[in-house]
């Protein structure tokens, strides 16, 4: 599988609950397969107090293994790879949401 990592060129916003979790012009657009790019934000640039760290994990055999975080009533919606393999080293230190679990997540 082909993995492309590359800086998203935008602002990328998160808003859950109507406010705004994440913002940041530094995030990373993740293109895998067939699948939507996925957004990376870095951890600075993301309102770690409003996430929870959850005991869900998950094992991808092209990034490693996936740590989660929950938010108010949307368990397991962020997730981040503490220690990606190196074909994808650039996501560490990043997280990502599911767009299903938030309100919306802007690129503008």
């Amino acid at each position: 599988m082909t993995i492309r990592i590359s800086p998203a060129g935008k602002q990328v916003r998160v808003l859950f609950q109507g406010e705004v979790i994440a913002e940041s012009a530094d995030a990373l657009s993740l293109e895998e397969g067939r699948y939507p790019p996925v957004f990376y934000i870095p951890r600075k640039d993301v309102r770690m107090e409003k996430l929870a760290a959850s005991a869900h994990r998950t094992h991808c055999p092209f990034k490693g293994d996936a740590s989660y975080f929950s938010l108010p009533g949307a368990d397991n919606a962020v997730w981040s790879y503490e220690a990606p393999l190196e074909a994808v080293a650039a996501i560490r230190g990043h997280l990502a949401f599911y767009p299903e679990k938030v309100d919306a997540i802007v690129a503008e």
